[in-house]
């Protein structure tokens, strides 16, 4: 009996790659999205009647870039770009898997480049080579999903006006990019870690995607790089509680109550390889001191043996490369554990009167949690209210829930 073919699955797993090759094939974004499109339809009418292909990645290419072809014929605009594409595809083998996984990077590098609009270039990528939905990359950047679409239309725009290469710079023209390229890959990653929508917290496809563009890129660079090794530190170190992060019925589990058995330890010993190599440089890069905060947790044996005074060190540091409100925001829960919620709560009222975060779901959660510790339970409750109102994510939700029902029954007693 065939097992039955499940499109949705290949789609969920290649897309975004086999469109990244079409994009580099066909040379036009909107072009390439209505060929990947044409070839799923395809593969819908043909595999469950002839089976699925040996190598799926590569005939959804092939489709692709035939329909494509064929699209321009039918509507009479064989042209000398139509013509082109004819003659590479009778020239060409088909394309190997191996190609077609590198051409994600080469991607990311287009949409990186310094000609794209610098605040479309993380957000086009996102778009392009994850398929992230427009809400889900305006929850990133804080951010209107209508401002962050114009930003997209634009950016792709002008990749088409000046006919940007689809390549991987130069070793040399490297660093211009790496900083959009190294924050495209960590969005990626902290969306598949903490998805900003839908009903699982975990999208373990994009976690893997990140951390394999983060392998690509340090094989890429001549030398190894300070930020590359941090930011693939960070992440191995991030995803090694992956399995402890949620439970059977896919509830967040906060660190403090992880079955820490279930944490990783192969990703947290190179994760930690990775940071003592770094620690051993004369200077520390954000990424490399966000990496050696996450090794402070993963060599813990307990929540109690967490060192909170080396982290709000680390923190300290952290603020001289990266001043954000983020970074404040997790300096102070930080703080919190070190000194108590008062002085924690402190903090974030610094960042609340400085109107900053005041959009993000993490920082009213924060602040709710350090005022439930401290008895203020009305308060708590709206800044949980508050927070819940912002949260898009199923278990984000019931955990935000779960915290009002506590604090309900505490009132009651």
């Amino acid at each position: 009996m065939t097992r039955p073919i499940d499109i949705e699955a290949v789609w969920r797993t290649e897309s975004r790659r086999v469109l990244a090759t079409l994009i580099r094939l066909l040379r036009d974004f909107d072009r390439a999205e209505e060929a990947l499109n044409d070839a799923f339809l395809a593969a819908a009418e043909q595999w469950p009647r002839d089976g699925m292909p040996a190598n799926p990645r590569a005939w959804l290419v092939s489709a692709g870039r035939f329909k494509a072809i064929d699209r321009l014929r039918r509507k009479a605009r064989f042209d000398v770009v139509a013509a082109e594409l004819a003659l590479e595809e009778e020239a060409q083998m088909p394309p190997e898997a191996e190609s077609i996984a590198d051409d994600q990077l080469r991607l990311i590098f287009v949409c990186c480049h310094p000609q794209v609009p610098a605040d479309a270039r993380i957000a086009m990528t996102l778009r392009e080579t994850c398929g992230l939905m427009t809400e889900e990359i305006a929850a990133a950047f804080l951010a209107k999903p209508t401002a962050i679409a114009q930003r997209i239309v634009r950016a792709k725009n002008r990749i088409r006006e000046l006919e940007l290469p689809y390549e991987v710079p130069e070793p040399q023209d490297l660093a211009e990019r790496l900083d959009a390229v190294l924050r495209t890959v960590y969005l990626i990653f902290n969306e598949g870690y903490a998805a900003s929508h839908g009903d699982n917290l975990l999208r373990a496809d994009l976690c893997a995607e990140a951390i394999r563009l983060g392998r690509l890129l340090i094989a890429l660079l001549p030398n190894p790089d300070a930020e590359v090794e941090g930011l693939l530190a960070l992440m191995l170190l991030q995803h090694s509680r992956r399995d402890a992060r949620t439970d059977a019925a896919g509830d967040l589990v906060l660190i403090a109550d992880q079955d820490r058995r279930l944490w990783d330890r192969a990703e947290i010993a190179e994760g930690i390889a990775l940071v003592n190599r770094l620690m051993a440089r004369p200077e520390l890069t954000a990424y490399g001191i966000e990496a050696a905060i996450a090794a402070q947790h993963a060599i813990a044996a307990s929540p109690e043996a967490t060192n909170w005074g080396e982290i709000v060190k680390l923190y300290d540091l952290l603020l001289r490369a990266d001043a954000s409100p983020i970074v404040m925001l997790n300096r102070a829960v930080a703080i919190a554990m070190r000194d108590g919620p008062e002085a924690g709560l402190s903090e974030i009222e610094t960042i609340r009167q400085a109107g900053a975060l005041t959009e993000f779901r993490y920082l009213h959660a924060a602040r709710a949690d350090l005022l439930r510790r401290l008895g203020r339970t009305e308060e708590a409750r709206a800044a949980y209210v508050a927070a819940l109102e912002l949260t898009h994510q199923a278990a984000e939700q019931r955990f935000l829930e779960g915290r009002l029902r506590e604090l309900g029954q505490a009132q009651q007693q």
